[in-house]
């Protein structure tokens, strides 16, 4: 099954967010299987945004990241990645759709709320770097199984 990995960064945090993106993203059928609150530091958020560190905004992404504790979520779900992707909506959140999570409730670019895996791969790379195995759960969710169920058979 694929899975996910969500960042409500700092911005989520301070403005009391958490609710709601959770709730967008039950609401869609995915599954919460692991969600923990934490404070990344520098290693982290180098090793998470390697890609990133040479660039000229990398210093003051870091310093944001590091404003204040995230909360880390592992989604599971049938296509999640592609789900989540367009749930949250476009890294700049004024070039995001209304009615997802940054249309609707980011400032900024600097400020867009969520950070969300960009693939399959890189989403079980993700949840595997900030999860032990022991910290992610396994359970039935009834209306997940016939999705899945339903769409295997088409």
């Amino acid at each position: 099954m694929e899975r996910t990995l969500i960042i409500a960064k700092p911005d989520a945090v301070q403005r009391g967010l958490i609710g709601e993106i959770i709730s967008r993203l039950e609401q869609k059928g995915l599954k919460l299987v692991g969600m923990k609150m934490a404070s990344l530091d520098e290693a982290m958020l180098r090793s998470h945004y390697a890609e990133h560190v040479d660039k000229d905004f990398y210093a003051g992404l870091e310093q944001f990241m590091k404003s204040s504790p995230v909360v880390l979520m592992a989604w599971e779900g049938f296509e999640c990645v592609e789900s989540v992707r367009n749930l949250v909506g476009a890294t700049n959140p004024r070039q995001a759709d209304p009615g997802s999570i940054r249309g609707d409730l980011a400032i900024g670019a600097g400020r867009n709320l969520i950070h969300a895996s960009d693939s399959a791969a890189t989403g079980q790379a993700e949840v595997a770097s900030f999860f032990k195995e022991e910290e992610l759960f396994s359970y039935d969710k009834s209306e997940y199984v016939h999705i899945y169920e339903d769409s295997e058979r088409t």
